[in-house]
């Protein structure tokens, strides 16, 4: 495999497992505006909601005229009431452990700004280099400027990068910033397949 010098993460599905999580939060904001909840059976809903940006979700769920007032009540929520729905996904504690002594990390999701109250929660914050969110860009993934912006807070060129995401919304954003992709969970495929965090160290041997 060529040069890598720099690994950026994708959060959910990739750091934690976070679809109770998710879905219970933007069923608090349907709730809230008289809207049936999302239910784990709508696989295509309960998909964009673990993958896409919070306005790109409410977009999709509800109508034009409730999206801005739903986005302003997505605004007030802490999300911290559903961070006990989250769990860390296997091993990877442990890679970042011996990733970080060897490269700089970063996280890229799109997510807001519940990732800074997530990694505090689970005490990550040291690991990572830098962490940009959907707030830190105009585009969300798949767009490739969340990606470019992690490279450019790491200082590495993007082609000497590797992004680890789950979804099809983290190919094409790592397609289109040039940086090589891992798919983890088996969703996506990529130039890596992971199953287990563990199995990264060895590509990166």
């Amino acid at each position: 495999m060529s040069r890598i010098d720099a690994v950026i993460f994708d959060c959910d599905g990739v750091m934690f497992e976070s679809r109770k999580a998710n879905l219970a939060y933007y069923n608090r904001i349907l709730g809230e505006f008289s809207y049936p909840p999302v239910s784990s059976a709508q696989k295509e809903l309960a998909h964009l909601c673990h993958t896409a940006s919070s306005p790109v979700v409410l977009e999709s769920l509800l109508r034009e005229e409730d999206l801005a007032p739903a986005l302003s009540f997505a605004a007030l929520i802490d999300y911290r009431e559903f961070i006990p729905h989250m769990d860390p996904e296997a091993n990877l504690v442990e890679l970042l452990g011996q990733l970080s002594a060897q490269y700089p990390l970063a996280i890229a999701t799109n997510r807001g700004k519940s990732i800074l109250a997530i990694l505090d929660h689970f005490n990550l914050h040291d690991y990572f280099s830098a962490v940009v969110t959907s707030h830190d860009v105009q585009r969300p993934k798949p767009a490739p400027d969340m990606l470019l912006l992690a490279a450019e807070k790491l200082d590495i060129e993007p082609e000497n990068c590797l992004f680890i995401g789950d979804s099809e919304l983290d190919k094409l954003a790592a397609l289109e910033a040039n940086i090589k992709f891992a798919g983890y969970g088996g969703g996506v495929s990529g130039m890596i397949s992971l199953s287990d965090h563990l199995e990264l160290l060895d590509y990166l041997k």
